[in-house]
Protein backbone atom coordinates (compact mmCIF):
# COMPACT_ATOMS: atom_id res chain seq x y z
CA UNK A 1 0.00 0.00 0.00
CA UNK A 2 1.03 3.64 -0.25
CA UNK A 3 1.93 6.42 2.17
CA UNK A 4 1.83 10.14 1.32
CA UNK A 5 1.86 9.33 -2.42
CA UNK A 6 5.66 8.90 -2.67
CA UNK A 7 6.23 5.81 -0.53
CA UNK A 8 5.31 2.24 -1.33
CA UNK A 9 5.02 -0.08 1.67
CA UNK A 10 5.42 -3.83 1.30
CA UNK A 11 4.63 -6.25 4.10
CA UNK A 12 6.92 -9.29 3.81
CA UNK A 13 5.72 -12.45 5.53
CA UNK A 14 8.04 -14.47 7.74
CA UNK A 15 7.92 -17.35 5.23
CA UNK A 16 9.14 -15.15 2.36
CA UNK A 17 12.73 -14.45 1.41
CA UNK A 18 13.75 -11.16 2.97
CA UNK A 19 15.63 -8.64 0.81
CA UNK A 20 17.53 -7.58 3.94
CA UNK A 21 18.43 -11.14 4.98
CA UNK A 22 22.18 -10.60 4.51
CA UNK A 23 22.29 -7.96 7.26
CA UNK A 24 19.38 -8.75 9.56
CA UNK A 25 18.38 -12.20 10.74
CA UNK A 26 15.04 -11.62 12.40
CA UNK A 27 12.30 -14.15 11.75
CA UNK A 28 9.25 -11.91 11.95
CA UNK A 29 7.26 -10.05 9.33
CA UNK A 30 8.85 -6.80 8.18
CA UNK A 31 7.84 -3.63 6.40
CA UNK A 32 9.90 -2.66 3.35
CA UNK A 33 9.54 0.97 2.29
CA UNK A 34 10.64 2.11 -1.14
CA UNK A 35 9.94 4.79 -3.70
CA UNK A 36 6.43 4.48 -5.10
CA UNK A 37 5.83 3.74 -8.76
CA UNK A 38 2.42 4.30 -10.28
CA UNK A 39 0.74 3.09 -13.37
CA UNK A 40 0.35 6.04 -15.73
CA UNK A 41 -3.40 5.53 -15.74
CA UNK A 42 -3.74 5.25 -11.95
CA UNK A 43 -4.40 8.04 -9.49
CA UNK A 44 -1.97 8.10 -6.53
CA UNK A 45 -4.70 9.51 -4.37
CA UNK A 46 -6.94 6.57 -5.13
CA UNK A 47 -4.09 4.14 -4.57
CA UNK A 48 -3.42 5.53 -1.09
CA UNK A 49 -6.96 4.69 -0.06
CA UNK A 50 -6.65 0.99 -0.83
CA UNK A 51 -7.44 -1.45 1.92
CA UNK A 52 -4.43 -2.10 4.18
CA UNK A 53 -4.93 -5.86 4.16
CA UNK A 54 -2.98 -6.53 0.98
CA UNK A 55 -0.69 -9.51 0.60
CA UNK A 56 3.01 -8.76 0.47
CA UNK A 57 3.43 -10.80 -2.71
CA UNK A 58 1.16 -8.38 -4.55
CA UNK A 59 3.26 -5.43 -3.44
CA UNK A 60 6.72 -6.72 -4.18
CA UNK A 61 8.48 -4.94 -7.07
CA UNK A 62 8.21 -6.59 -10.44
CA UNK A 63 11.26 -8.34 -11.77
CA UNK A 64 11.40 -6.26 -14.93
CA UNK A 65 11.58 -2.82 -13.31
CA UNK A 66 13.33 -3.57 -10.02
CA UNK A 67 12.77 -1.77 -6.71
CA UNK A 68 13.29 2.00 -6.44
CA UNK A 69 14.97 3.70 -3.51
CA UNK A 70 14.07 6.80 -1.53
CA UNK A 71 16.48 9.63 -0.76
CA UNK A 72 18.40 9.21 2.50
CA UNK A 73 16.81 12.40 3.84
CA UNK A 74 13.31 11.07 3.20
CA UNK A 75 14.24 7.71 4.72
CA UNK A 76 15.47 9.38 7.92
CA UNK A 77 12.17 11.27 8.19
CA UNK A 78 10.25 8.02 7.96
CA UNK A 79 12.51 6.30 10.51
CA UNK A 80 11.92 9.22 12.90
CA UNK A 81 8.15 8.98 12.42
CA UNK A 82 8.21 5.22 13.00
CA UNK A 83 10.34 5.63 16.15
CA UNK A 84 8.08 8.34 17.50
CA UNK A 85 4.85 6.34 17.21
CA UNK A 86 6.52 3.35 18.88
CA UNK A 87 7.68 5.49 21.84
CA UNK A 88 5.22 5.16 24.76
CA UNK A 89 6.49 8.47 26.18
CA UNK A 90 5.01 10.45 23.28
CA UNK A 91 1.74 11.00 25.15
CA UNK A 92 1.21 14.46 23.65
CA UNK A 93 0.54 12.79 20.30
CA UNK A 94 -2.57 11.22 21.85
CA UNK A 95 -2.00 7.94 20.00
CA UNK A 96 -3.05 5.81 22.95
CA UNK A 97 -1.06 2.75 23.92
CA UNK A 98 1.54 2.06 21.18
CA UNK A 99 0.92 -1.06 19.12
CA UNK A 100 4.15 -2.88 18.37
CA UNK A 101 4.69 -2.79 14.61
CA UNK A 102 6.85 -5.18 12.58
CA UNK A 103 10.45 -4.07 11.99
CA UNK A 104 10.85 -1.41 9.31
CA UNK A 105 13.50 -1.30 6.58
CA UNK A 106 13.80 1.49 3.99
CA UNK A 107 15.59 1.33 0.65
CA UNK A 108 17.93 4.31 0.27
CA UNK A 109 19.60 5.67 -2.85
CA UNK A 110 23.11 6.06 -1.41
CA UNK A 111 23.16 9.79 -2.15
CA UNK A 112 24.67 10.75 1.23
CA UNK A 113 28.45 10.89 1.91
CA UNK A 114 28.36 7.45 3.63
CA UNK A 115 26.50 5.90 0.66
CA UNK A 116 23.63 4.54 2.74
CA UNK A 117 21.48 1.91 1.01
CA UNK A 118 19.33 0.66 3.91
CA UNK A 119 17.99 2.23 7.09
CA UNK A 120 16.16 -0.02 9.54
CA UNK A 121 14.31 0.12 12.85
CA UNK A 122 13.23 -2.73 15.15
CA UNK A 123 11.26 -2.29 18.39
CA UNK A 124 12.68 -3.72 21.62
CA UNK A 125 10.18 -5.20 24.03
CA UNK A 126 9.80 -6.53 27.55
CA UNK A 127 6.66 -8.62 27.64
CA UNK A 128 4.00 -6.51 25.93
CA UNK A 129 5.84 -3.23 26.58
CA UNK A 130 7.98 -1.38 24.03
CA UNK A 131 11.18 -0.43 25.84
CA UNK A 132 13.33 0.90 23.03
CA UNK A 133 14.35 0.54 19.43
CA UNK A 134 17.27 -0.84 17.42
CA UNK A 135 18.39 1.42 14.59
CA UNK A 136 20.34 0.00 11.65
CA UNK A 137 22.35 1.55 8.84
CA UNK A 138 23.84 -0.32 5.85
CA UNK A 139 26.38 1.52 3.70
CA UNK A 140 28.27 0.35 0.63
CA UNK A 141 31.15 1.46 -1.59
CA UNK A 142 32.76 0.02 -4.69
CA UNK A 143 33.41 -2.03 -6.58
CA UNK A 144 37.14 -1.81 -6.03
CA UNK A 145 40.17 -4.08 -6.22
CA UNK A 146 42.25 -1.84 -3.94
CA UNK A 147 42.63 -3.88 -0.75
CA UNK A 148 44.52 -1.05 0.95
CA UNK A 149 41.13 0.63 1.40
CA UNK A 150 39.75 -2.36 3.29
CA UNK A 151 39.07 -2.08 7.00
CA UNK A 152 41.49 -3.23 9.66
CA UNK A 153 40.05 -5.83 12.02
CA UNK A 154 41.54 -4.28 15.15
CA UNK A 155 40.14 -0.89 14.20
CA UNK A 156 36.68 -2.41 13.67
CA UNK A 157 36.83 -4.03 17.11
CA UNK A 158 37.99 -0.85 18.79
CA UNK A 159 35.31 1.27 17.10
CA UNK A 160 32.60 -1.20 18.12
CA UNK A 161 33.77 -1.27 21.75
CA UNK A 162 33.90 2.52 22.00
CA UNK A 163 30.50 3.03 20.40
CA UNK A 164 28.70 0.43 22.51
CA UNK A 165 30.82 0.76 25.69
CA UNK A 166 31.73 -2.92 25.53
CA UNK A 167 34.74 -4.55 27.11
CA UNK A 168 34.22 -7.89 25.40
CA UNK A 169 33.20 -8.70 21.82
CA UNK A 170 32.38 -11.90 19.95
CA UNK A 171 33.78 -12.27 16.45
CA UNK A 172 32.48 -14.62 13.77
CA UNK A 173 33.64 -15.07 10.20
CA UNK A 174 31.72 -16.07 7.08
CA UNK A 175 32.94 -16.88 3.59
CA UNK A 176 31.18 -18.08 0.48
CA UNK A 177 33.08 -19.74 -2.34
CA UNK A 178 31.78 -20.67 -5.75
CA UNK A 179 32.79 -24.26 -6.47
CA UNK A 180 31.00 -24.93 -9.73
CA UNK A 181 29.05 -22.63 -11.99
CA UNK A 182 27.78 -23.85 -15.32
CA UNK A 183 29.22 -21.56 -17.98
CA UNK A 184 27.25 -20.49 -21.02
CA UNK A 185 27.08 -23.20 -23.64
CA UNK A 186 27.93 -22.24 -27.19
CA UNK A 187 24.99 -21.93 -29.58
CA UNK A 188 22.45 -21.97 -26.76
CA UNK A 189 20.00 -19.20 -26.04
CA UNK A 190 20.25 -19.03 -22.27
CA UNK A 191 22.97 -19.68 -19.75
CA UNK A 192 22.39 -22.43 -17.24
CA UNK A 193 21.70 -21.25 -13.71
CA UNK A 194 23.28 -24.33 -12.15
CA UNK A 195 25.74 -23.55 -9.39
CA UNK A 196 27.38 -25.07 -6.34
CA UNK A 197 28.51 -22.80 -3.52
CA UNK A 198 29.91 -23.53 -0.09
CA UNK A 199 29.07 -21.30 2.89
CA UNK A 200 31.62 -21.46 5.72
CA UNK A 201 31.26 -19.98 9.21
CA UNK A 202 33.83 -19.92 12.01
CA UNK A 203 34.74 -18.25 15.29
CA UNK A 204 37.87 -16.33 16.26
CA UNK A 205 38.74 -14.29 13.18
CA UNK A 206 42.35 -13.04 13.18
CA UNK A 207 42.47 -10.88 10.06
CA UNK A 208 40.40 -9.57 7.18
CA UNK A 209 39.95 -12.00 4.25
CA UNK A 210 41.58 -14.89 6.10
CA UNK A 211 41.08 -18.43 4.83
CA UNK A 212 38.45 -20.28 6.93
CA UNK A 213 40.03 -22.87 9.27
CA UNK A 214 39.24 -26.55 8.71
CA UNK A 215 37.35 -26.70 12.03
CA UNK A 216 34.71 -24.36 10.57
CA UNK A 217 31.10 -25.28 9.87
CA UNK A 218 30.27 -25.57 6.17
CA UNK A 219 27.12 -25.94 4.10
CA UNK A 220 27.01 -26.91 0.44
CA UNK A 221 24.38 -25.01 -1.58
CA UNK A 222 23.37 -26.79 -4.77
CA UNK A 223 21.15 -25.36 -7.51
CA UNK A 224 21.00 -27.47 -10.64
CA UNK A 225 19.05 -27.28 -13.87
CA UNK A 226 18.65 -30.51 -15.83
CA UNK A 227 19.43 -30.79 -19.51
CA UNK A 228 23.03 -29.63 -19.81
CA UNK A 229 24.32 -31.37 -22.99
CA UNK A 230 27.68 -31.79 -21.25
CA UNK A 231 26.12 -33.86 -18.46
CA UNK A 232 27.06 -37.55 -18.42
CA UNK A 233 23.35 -38.38 -18.10
CA UNK A 234 22.18 -36.13 -20.93
CA UNK A 235 20.94 -39.11 -22.97
CA UNK A 236 18.73 -40.13 -20.07
CA UNK A 237 17.44 -36.55 -19.94
CA UNK A 238 16.50 -36.78 -23.64
CA UNK A 239 14.67 -40.00 -22.93
CA UNK A 240 12.77 -38.25 -20.16
CA UNK A 241 11.82 -35.46 -22.56
CA UNK A 242 10.23 -38.01 -24.89
CA UNK A 243 8.32 -39.41 -21.93
CA UNK A 244 7.09 -35.88 -21.11
CA UNK A 245 6.04 -35.36 -24.75
CA UNK A 246 3.95 -38.53 -24.61
CA UNK A 247 2.38 -37.44 -21.33
CA UNK A 248 1.55 -34.04 -22.78
CA UNK A 249 0.07 -35.67 -25.87
CA UNK A 250 -2.06 -37.89 -23.69
CA UNK A 251 -3.33 -34.83 -21.83
CA UNK A 252 -3.90 -32.45 -24.76
CA UNK A 253 -4.47 -34.83 -27.65
CA UNK A 254 -1.55 -33.30 -29.58
CA UNK A 255 1.84 -35.04 -29.51
CA UNK A 256 4.99 -33.34 -30.73
CA UNK A 257 7.03 -36.05 -32.40
CA UNK A 258 10.81 -35.51 -32.56
CA UNK A 259 12.91 -35.66 -35.68
CA UNK A 260 14.35 -39.16 -36.25
CA UNK A 261 18.01 -39.69 -35.34
CA UNK A 262 18.54 -43.35 -36.23
CA UNK A 263 19.04 -44.35 -39.87
CA UNK A 264 16.61 -47.23 -39.44
CA UNK A 265 12.95 -46.55 -38.72
CA UNK A 266 11.31 -47.71 -35.53
CA UNK A 267 9.22 -50.19 -37.50
CA UNK A 268 12.38 -51.79 -38.95
CA UNK A 269 14.04 -51.95 -35.53
CA UNK A 270 10.99 -53.55 -33.92
CA UNK A 271 10.66 -56.04 -36.77
CA UNK A 272 14.31 -57.08 -36.40
CA UNK A 273 13.85 -57.35 -32.64
CA UNK A 274 10.81 -59.62 -33.00
CA UNK A 275 12.55 -61.72 -35.66
CA UNK A 276 15.49 -62.31 -33.33
CA UNK A 277 13.12 -63.42 -30.55
CA UNK A 278 11.33 -65.79 -32.95
CA UNK A 279 14.65 -67.37 -33.94
CA UNK A 280 15.55 -67.79 -30.31
CA UNK A 281 12.18 -69.44 -29.64
CA UNK A 282 12.64 -71.75 -32.64
CA UNK A 283 16.19 -72.65 -31.71
CA UNK A 284 15.63 -73.23 -28.01
CA UNK A 285 12.74 -74.57 -25.99
CA UNK A 286 12.04 -71.57 -23.80
CA UNK A 287 10.70 -72.85 -20.51
CA UNK A 288 10.46 -69.66 -18.58
CA UNK A 289 14.14 -69.51 -17.69
CA UNK A 290 14.80 -65.82 -17.94
CA UNK A 291 18.55 -66.39 -18.01
CA UNK A 292 18.06 -67.70 -21.54
CA UNK A 293 16.31 -64.49 -22.58
CA UNK A 294 18.46 -62.20 -24.64
CA UNK A 295 19.48 -59.12 -22.69
CA UNK A 296 19.72 -56.37 -25.23
CA UNK A 297 21.46 -53.43 -23.71
CA UNK A 298 19.66 -50.19 -24.30
CA UNK A 299 21.54 -46.94 -24.60
CA UNK A 300 19.19 -45.28 -22.14
CA UNK A 301 22.13 -45.23 -19.78
CA UNK A 302 24.66 -44.89 -22.58
CA UNK A 303 26.73 -42.32 -20.79
CA UNK A 304 30.31 -41.16 -20.95
CA UNK A 305 32.95 -43.65 -19.88
CA UNK A 306 33.72 -41.35 -16.93
CA UNK A 307 30.31 -42.03 -15.45
CA UNK A 308 29.85 -45.72 -16.28
CA UNK A 309 31.06 -46.71 -12.84
CA UNK A 310 28.32 -44.52 -11.38
CA UNK A 311 25.44 -45.22 -13.72
CA UNK A 312 26.08 -48.69 -15.12
CA UNK A 313 23.87 -49.96 -17.89
CA UNK A 314 21.22 -52.30 -16.65
CA UNK A 315 21.58 -55.81 -17.95
CA UNK A 316 18.13 -57.01 -16.85
CA UNK A 317 15.93 -55.24 -19.40
CA UNK A 318 12.77 -57.22 -20.04
CA UNK A 319 10.88 -57.40 -23.34
CA UNK A 320 8.80 -54.26 -22.74
CA UNK A 321 11.87 -52.23 -21.75
CA UNK A 322 13.82 -53.40 -24.80
CA UNK A 323 10.81 -52.50 -26.94
CA UNK A 324 10.83 -48.99 -25.46
CA UNK A 325 14.47 -48.65 -26.46
CA UNK A 326 13.56 -49.49 -30.05
CA UNK A 327 10.66 -47.07 -30.17
CA UNK A 328 11.76 -44.06 -28.16
CA UNK A 329 12.51 -40.58 -29.43
CA UNK A 330 15.47 -41.40 -31.70
CA UNK A 331 13.23 -43.67 -33.77
CA UNK A 332 9.47 -43.11 -33.53
CA UNK A 333 8.58 -39.89 -35.30
CA UNK A 334 4.86 -40.21 -36.00
CA UNK A 335 1.64 -41.62 -34.60
CA UNK A 336 1.30 -43.90 -37.65
CA UNK A 337 4.72 -45.40 -37.00
CA UNK A 338 3.80 -46.00 -33.37
CA UNK A 339 0.64 -47.88 -34.40
CA UNK A 340 2.62 -49.98 -36.89
CA UNK A 341 5.12 -50.99 -34.20
CA UNK A 342 2.44 -52.09 -31.76
CA UNK A 343 0.57 -53.90 -34.54
CA UNK A 344 3.67 -56.03 -35.16
CA UNK A 345 4.00 -56.79 -31.46
CA UNK A 346 0.31 -57.67 -31.01
CA UNK A 347 0.45 -60.00 -34.00
CA UNK A 348 3.53 -61.85 -32.71
CA UNK A 349 2.01 -62.25 -29.24
CA UNK A 350 -1.38 -63.35 -30.53
CA UNK A 351 0.10 -66.05 -32.77
CA UNK A 352 2.49 -67.29 -30.09
CA UNK A 353 5.51 -66.44 -32.21
CA UNK A 354 7.29 -65.04 -29.17
CA UNK A 355 7.09 -65.77 -25.45
CA UNK A 356 8.86 -62.77 -23.96
CA UNK A 357 9.96 -62.43 -20.37
CA UNK A 358 8.82 -59.44 -18.32
CA UNK A 359 9.67 -58.22 -14.83
CA UNK A 360 7.42 -59.31 -12.04
CA UNK A 361 5.36 -56.36 -10.86
CA UNK A 362 5.38 -54.50 -14.18
CA UNK A 363 2.28 -52.34 -14.27
CA UNK A 364 1.87 -51.47 -17.94
CA UNK A 365 -1.03 -52.63 -20.11
CA UNK A 366 1.46 -54.26 -22.49
CA UNK A 367 2.79 -56.37 -19.59
CA UNK A 368 -0.77 -57.52 -18.88
CA UNK A 369 -1.20 -58.54 -22.51
CA UNK A 370 2.10 -60.46 -22.44
CA UNK A 371 0.98 -62.36 -19.32
CA UNK A 372 -2.30 -63.19 -21.08
CA UNK A 373 -0.35 -64.50 -24.09
CA UNK A 374 1.34 -67.08 -21.85
CA UNK A 375 -2.08 -68.77 -21.59
CA UNK A 376 -2.90 -68.41 -25.27
CA UNK A 377 -5.63 -65.85 -24.64
CA UNK A 378 -5.29 -62.13 -25.31
CA UNK A 379 -7.98 -59.50 -25.22
CA UNK A 380 -8.55 -57.65 -28.45
CA UNK A 381 -6.90 -54.24 -28.44
CA UNK A 382 -7.97 -51.42 -30.71
CA UNK A 383 -4.81 -49.51 -31.61
CA UNK A 384 -6.60 -46.22 -32.18
CA UNK A 385 -7.07 -42.92 -30.40
CA UNK A 386 -4.82 -42.38 -27.39
CA UNK A 387 -4.36 -46.11 -26.70
CA UNK A 388 -0.97 -46.54 -28.48
CA UNK A 389 0.41 -43.38 -26.82
CA UNK A 390 -0.75 -44.51 -23.38
CA UNK A 391 0.72 -47.99 -23.93
CA UNK A 392 4.12 -46.56 -24.85
CA UNK A 393 3.99 -44.05 -21.99
CA UNK A 394 3.28 -46.83 -19.47
CA UNK A 395 6.17 -48.93 -20.78
CA UNK A 396 8.54 -45.95 -20.65
CA UNK A 397 7.44 -45.09 -17.11
CA UNK A 398 8.07 -48.65 -15.93
CA UNK A 399 11.53 -48.71 -17.44
CA UNK A 400 12.69 -45.27 -16.32
CA UNK A 401 11.54 -45.89 -12.75
CA UNK A 402 13.72 -48.98 -12.65
CA UNK A 403 16.62 -47.05 -14.19
CA UNK A 404 16.53 -44.39 -11.47
CA UNK A 405 15.93 -46.88 -8.67
CA UNK A 406 18.89 -48.94 -9.91
CA UNK A 407 21.13 -45.90 -9.64
CA UNK A 408 20.08 -44.69 -6.21
CA UNK A 409 20.50 -48.00 -4.42
CA UNK A 410 22.11 -50.37 -6.88
CA UNK A 411 19.86 -53.23 -5.80
CA UNK A 412 16.38 -52.91 -7.29
CA UNK A 413 14.67 -54.97 -4.61
CA UNK A 414 15.96 -52.65 -1.89
CA UNK A 415 15.09 -49.61 -4.00
CA UNK A 416 11.50 -50.72 -4.44
CA UNK A 417 11.03 -50.97 -0.68
CA UNK A 418 12.50 -47.50 -0.23
CA UNK A 419 10.78 -45.71 -3.09
CA UNK A 420 7.46 -47.51 -3.49
CA UNK A 421 5.62 -45.26 -1.02
CA UNK A 422 6.07 -42.24 -3.28
CA UNK A 423 8.50 -42.09 -6.21
CA UNK A 424 7.51 -45.30 -7.98
CA UNK A 425 3.96 -45.56 -6.68
CA UNK A 426 1.37 -46.67 -9.25
CA UNK A 427 -1.58 -45.63 -7.10
CA UNK A 428 -1.62 -42.13 -8.66
CA UNK A 429 -2.57 -41.23 -12.24
CA UNK A 430 -0.06 -41.36 -15.10
CA UNK A 431 0.53 -37.60 -15.19
CA UNK A 432 1.51 -37.56 -11.51
CA UNK A 433 3.74 -40.61 -12.02
CA UNK A 434 5.55 -38.75 -14.82
CA UNK A 435 5.95 -35.71 -12.56
CA UNK A 436 7.55 -37.88 -9.89
CA UNK A 437 9.93 -39.41 -12.42
CA UNK A 438 10.98 -35.84 -13.29
CA UNK A 439 11.85 -35.37 -9.63
CA UNK A 440 13.92 -38.57 -9.69
CA UNK A 441 15.84 -37.28 -12.70
CA UNK A 442 16.58 -33.98 -11.02
CA UNK A 443 17.87 -35.86 -7.98
CA UNK A 444 20.01 -38.02 -10.28
CA UNK A 445 21.55 -34.97 -11.98
CA UNK A 446 22.46 -33.55 -8.57
CA UNK A 447 24.09 -36.81 -7.43
CA UNK A 448 26.02 -37.22 -10.69
CA UNK A 449 27.26 -33.62 -10.60
CA UNK A 450 28.50 -34.01 -7.03
CA UNK A 451 30.14 -37.34 -7.90
CA UNK A 452 31.88 -36.21 -11.08
CA UNK A 453 32.69 -32.61 -10.21
CA UNK A 454 33.29 -32.83 -6.46
CA UNK A 455 34.34 -36.52 -6.24
CA UNK A 456 31.76 -37.25 -3.56
CA UNK A 457 31.64 -40.77 -2.12
CA UNK A 458 28.73 -42.77 -0.75
CA UNK A 459 28.99 -41.29 2.75
CA UNK A 460 28.31 -37.83 1.28
CA UNK A 461 25.85 -38.84 -1.43
CA UNK A 462 23.60 -40.79 0.93
CA UNK A 463 22.61 -37.83 3.18
CA UNK A 464 22.23 -35.61 0.11
CA UNK A 465 19.88 -38.17 -1.43
CA UNK A 466 17.82 -38.19 1.76
CA UNK A 467 17.62 -34.38 1.73
CA UNK A 468 16.42 -34.36 -1.89
CA UNK A 469 13.91 -37.16 -1.30
CA UNK A 470 12.43 -35.49 1.76
CA UNK A 471 12.05 -32.21 -0.13
CA UNK A 472 10.43 -33.78 -3.18
CA UNK A 473 7.99 -35.84 -1.17
CA UNK A 474 6.47 -32.54 -0.02
CA UNK A 475 7.08 -30.14 -2.93
CA UNK A 476 6.59 -30.01 -6.71
CA UNK A 477 9.52 -30.09 -9.12
CA UNK A 478 11.65 -26.98 -8.61
CA UNK A 479 15.02 -26.79 -10.34
CA UNK A 480 15.70 -23.38 -8.78
CA UNK A 481 15.51 -24.75 -5.24
CA UNK A 482 18.75 -24.60 -3.27
CA UNK A 483 19.53 -27.98 -1.68
CA UNK A 484 21.73 -27.61 1.38
CA UNK A 485 24.11 -30.26 2.72
CA UNK A 486 26.22 -29.81 5.88
CA UNK A 487 29.80 -30.93 5.13
CA UNK A 488 33.33 -30.70 6.49
CA UNK A 489 35.34 -27.91 4.80
CA UNK A 490 38.18 -30.37 4.12
CA UNK A 491 35.88 -32.20 1.71
CA UNK A 492 35.88 -29.31 -0.79
CA UNK A 493 38.88 -27.22 0.28
CA UNK A 494 40.90 -28.15 -2.79
CA UNK A 495 38.26 -26.45 -4.95
CA UNK A 496 38.47 -23.06 -3.21
CA UNK A 497 41.84 -22.85 -1.48
CA UNK A 498 43.42 -20.98 -4.40
CA UNK A 499 40.34 -18.94 -5.23
CA UNK A 500 38.91 -15.65 -4.04
CA UNK A 501 35.67 -15.75 -2.01
CA UNK A 502 32.43 -14.48 -3.52
CA UNK A 503 31.50 -13.11 -0.10
CA UNK A 504 33.66 -12.61 2.98
CA UNK A 505 32.39 -10.95 6.13
CA UNK A 506 33.08 -10.56 9.81
CA UNK A 507 30.46 -9.99 12.52
CA UNK A 508 31.53 -8.19 15.68
CA UNK A 509 28.88 -8.35 18.41
CA UNK A 510 28.47 -7.60 22.08
CA UNK A 511 25.68 -7.98 24.59
CA UNK A 512 23.07 -10.71 24.78
CA UNK A 513 19.43 -11.13 23.87
CA UNK A 514 17.72 -7.85 23.04
CA UNK A 515 20.79 -5.97 24.25
CA UNK A 516 22.95 -7.52 21.54
CA UNK A 517 24.40 -5.05 19.04
CA UNK A 518 26.37 -6.00 15.96
CA UNK A 519 28.79 -4.45 13.48
CA UNK A 520 29.26 -6.25 10.16
CA UNK A 521 31.99 -5.63 7.58
CA UNK A 522 31.63 -7.45 4.26
CA UNK A 523 33.09 -7.66 0.78
CA UNK A 524 31.17 -9.26 -2.11
CA UNK A 525 31.66 -9.67 -5.84
CA UNK A 526 28.02 -8.74 -6.51
CA UNK A 527 26.09 -5.70 -5.30
CA UNK A 528 24.87 -6.56 -1.78
CA UNK A 529 21.53 -4.79 -2.32
CA UNK A 530 19.37 -5.19 -5.40
CA UNK A 531 18.38 -1.52 -5.73
CA UNK A 532 22.04 -0.54 -5.74
CA UNK A 533 22.52 -2.41 -9.02
CA UNK A 534 19.75 -0.44 -10.74
CA UNK A 535 20.83 2.89 -9.24
CA UNK A 536 24.49 2.36 -10.23
CA UNK A 537 24.17 0.64 -13.60
CA UNK A 538 26.76 2.86 -15.31
CA UNK A 539 29.25 2.44 -12.47
CA UNK A 540 28.99 -1.33 -12.57
CA UNK A 541 29.35 -1.74 -16.31
CA UNK A 542 32.52 0.37 -16.30
CA UNK A 543 34.03 -1.04 -13.14
CA UNK A 544 33.40 -4.73 -13.64
CA UNK A 545 35.53 -4.95 -16.79
CA UNK A 546 38.35 -6.43 -14.75
CA UNK A 547 36.03 -8.75 -12.84
CA UNK A 548 37.61 -11.83 -14.36
CA UNK A 549 41.17 -10.71 -13.67
CA UNK A 550 43.24 -12.08 -10.83
CA UNK A 551 42.48 -9.04 -8.67
CA UNK A 552 38.84 -9.56 -7.77
CA UNK A 553 36.59 -6.50 -7.72
CA UNK A 554 34.66 -6.19 -4.46
CA UNK A 555 31.79 -4.14 -3.07
CA UNK A 556 32.59 -3.12 0.50
CA UNK A 557 29.60 -3.06 2.84
CA UNK A 558 29.27 -1.98 6.47
CA UNK A 559 26.25 -2.64 8.69
CA UNK A 560 25.99 -0.80 12.01
CA UNK A 561 23.48 -0.98 14.85
CA UNK A 562 22.64 1.36 17.70
CA UNK A 563 20.04 1.21 20.46
CA UNK A 564 17.68 3.86 21.80
CA UNK A 565 15.98 3.06 25.14
CA UNK A 566 12.62 4.64 25.98
CA UNK A 567 12.66 3.72 29.67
Amino acid sequence: FFFQTDVEICLIGDSCKSPIGSFWHGNSRIYILQKARYNEESDPGEESERDDAVYGSELLPTESSGPMALSVTRAKQLISLYTMIQNPNMTHLKLGEPVMLPPLWIRCDGSDPEHTYWLGAEPLKAGNKITGINLYMVTCDGPTADKTTFANLEELKTTHKMKHHSSHVTIKGFAQYELIRAAAIEDTIAESESSIYVDITWNTVDKILEMPPLISSATLNITLESGDPRSPVYQLYRELQFLLALAEGLKTGVTEWPEPVESESAVELVQEFLTDLKKKLDGYCVSGNKNETEKIKCDTAAVDSSIKSIFSERGDLDFAEQLWCKMRSECVNSYQELVQCFTLVMKSLKHGEIQPWIHQGSSSFLSDLIQQSYHGKMEVVSLSGITPIQMLLEVGLDKMKKDYVSFFIGKPEVSVLLFQDYFISTSVDLQEQVHRVQKLHHMLEIMVSCTVLLQFKHENLFPLTQICMNYYKEHPLNEKHVFQLPIRPALVKKFYQNDHPEIWKVDISSGHGQKEVKTTWQVSTNPPVEHMASNSAGLLSDSMVNGSSEERMYFVTMSKCSQVHFT
